[in-house]
């Protein structure tokens, strides 16, 4: 285990989950070697292809655990969060309540509002043994949110796993088949991921960054940033792409009929 002089320890657990997300990019790139044409495939293509390949592993893989903890990983309370003082730990009784100061736990809904209605448990990865619970809970140094089960992000997370991951890996299905409507699907699903990352994290803004901790490199720039605006950069290159792509279509097909339309006034 190491330490910076910036406070942050680099443990096994972060190194297992920077290597997790590589090998699921390597994965992605070796599907475009196999499953694209080695020539004639547009360099656009193959990056479309490798970016969605990417982002249906990590909504499956990754962010699909997220979501198994929230609803399955749990930490029993000895007595109701409504029976007791969350604002004064001292009112706070048995090994269950020492468990959760320990594991940093954050209430992530409002007052009187439970996951699940269950006011006798935790849920989230900061309760869970599982090695994806470990990867969740490095994360949550970060952003702490990711640890519990914070209603807007799960919500968003059943839209990402259930439609994104899916829609994704359609896209990356019709970019081996060479359909050009893969840009019409690209681009509904890269608004998605725009709207999603708004939705994320314009609570912390207008919340004065109350679960967020950049206090050093790993947890600002790595964690926050560079992992965040992915689907921020990438989206914007897809729209992008795709309004040139539809837009020389458009004007393909408005000179086709133009033709077609003078060669019946000959006839």
């Amino acid at each position: 285990m190491a330490s910076t002089d910036s406070g942050i320890i680099i443990d096994s657990t972060t190194i297992l989950s920077l290597l997790s997300t590589l090998a699921i990019l390597t994965t992605a790139y070796l599907l475009s070697v196999r499953l694209l044409p080695a020539v004639n495939t547009p360099p656009q293509i193959r990056i479309l292809f490798i970016w969605h390949a990417f982002d249906a592993l990590i909504h499956t893989l990754l962010e699909g655990s997220f979501l198994y903890n929230c609803f399955f990983t749990y930490l029993a309370l000895p007595a109701p969060l409504e029976d007791v003082s969350i604002s004064h730990p001292a009112s706070w009784h048995g090994r269950a309540w020492n468990d959760a100061i320990a594991t940093g736990h954050k209430l992530l809904t409002p007052p009187g509002v439970y996951f699940l209605g269950r006011s006798d448990r935790l849920y989230g990865s900061f309760y869970g043994i599982n090695p994806m619970s470990a990867l969740w809970r490095e994360y949550a140094k970060a952003d702490a949110r990711w640890g519990g089960a914070d209603l807007t992000v799960v919500s968003l997370e059943l839209l990402t796993v259930g439609i994104g991951a899916p829609l994704a890996a359609y896209i990356c299905y019709l970019c081996v088949k060479g359909d050009q409507r893969v840009w019409i699907w690209a681009g509904w699903l890269a608004v998605g991921e725009l709207y999603g990352g708004f939705m994320t994290f314009a609570p912390e803004w207008l919340s004065g960054n109350t679960n967020l901790d950049g206090s050093n490199f790993m947890f600002m720039w790595v964690y926050l940033f560079f992992f965040n605006m992915l689907w921020v950069f990438i989206p914007f290159w897809i729209l992008y792409e795709a309004y040139g792509t539809l837009g020389r279509a458009m004007i393909t097909r408005k000179s086709q009929t133009l033709v077609d339309e003078k060669g019946k006034r000959k006839d």
